[in-house]
């Protein structure tokens, strides 16, 4: 993950000096383009922070060596849930949430609470049940 945390990495040094040049064509009047750009430059710091982190604890990968043979790369990826319907009532819970900033603010705190819900029942879903570990 060397070369994905050296490119989120250098987002920084490219948007920040983005938004102090914005800043500085707009005479300074125009807040929002200019904190919108420095917080692409703060989550692209964080990403390339969290893929550094993550490739020093987990090491090479067959992508981040020249000698890597094709078949090295080949295996299990990760841990996937294809069964589970949590992150459909997460998405029903946004896509509710949305609609209430748009019709009423009532709608967005039972939005706020399918979402506790299904983010809930998501991350707890190997404790209990047919699929414990």
């Amino acid at each position: 993950m060397k070369i994905e945390s050296w490119i989120f990495g250098s987002g920084v040094f490219f948007f920040v000096p983005v938004s102090l040049v914005y800043g500085f064509l707009t005479n300074w009047g125009e807040w929002v383009g200019i904190l919108g750009i420095l917080l692409v430059g703060g989550l692209a710091g964080m990403i390339g922070g969290y893929l550094g982190f993550t490739g020093k604890r987990v090491g090479m990968r067959p992508e981040d060596r020249s000698d890597a043979e094709i078949h090295e790369g080949a295996g299990e990826q990760g841990h996937f849930s294809p069964w589970s319907w949590w992150p459909l009532v997460l998405g029903i819970a946004c896509a509710t949430g949305f609609l209430g900033l748009a019709v009423g603010w009532w709608i967005v705190f039972i939005a706020a609470g399918l979402a506790l819900v299904a983010l809930i029942g998501w991350v707890y879903e190997y404790s209990r049940g047919d699929h414990a570990h």
